[in-house]
């Protein structure tokens, strides 16, 4: 196991690699089926008929790929301890079968907390693109890290 990220390890500027995934027919169908079925999200024939030109995926299925890739990628190996919210969603660009999503986080500022002085609040801005560097998804949100002496 690699040693975790704590708070004291990011700091503003910081561009961090989430991975990539491939969105495939069936995730898509599956999810909205379950979560969002409306006919754009869960046939062909929905798709092509609304203005997403196709059958997508829904934006709820988006964020929650790219959170997957946050969380196995930064949060599973860092001393996160969640997040309060998410401050701004934007959905920027439909997703459809065969799309290649890839994340990254950056880091927009660092705050200690007074109130809770062995956790820091790291204020992070997640962005996917698809193959062809269309962004799909961002988000802005402040997440807790443990400090390094919280460990100790």
């Amino acid at each position: 196991m690699t040693t975790p990220r704590y708070f004291e390890d990011f700091e503003a500027g910081q561009d961090l690699d989430l991975g990539s995934i491939e969105v495939t027919r069936d995730d898509i169908v599956e999810f909205a089926t379950e979560f969002d079925p409306q006919d754009f999200h869960v046939s062909e024939e929905g798709g092509k008929a609304s203005m997403l030109g196709g059958l997508a995926a829904s934006g709820w299925h988006t964020a929650s790929i790219v959170m997957r890739l946050l969380a196995t990628n930064l949060f599973n190996k860092s001393s996160g301890r969640g997040s309060p919210g998410v401050s701004r969603l934007k959905w920027k660009h439909p997703v459809f079968p065969g799309d290649v999503l890839s994340a990254s986080a950056k880091i927009l500022a660092t705050k200690e907390l007074r109130s809770k002085p062995l956790l820091g609040m790291v204020f992070i801005k997640i962005t996917a693109i698809n193959q062809n560097g269309t962004e799909v998804i961002e988000w802005e949100n402040p997440v807790l890290f443990e400090k390094q002496e919280a460990s100790e």
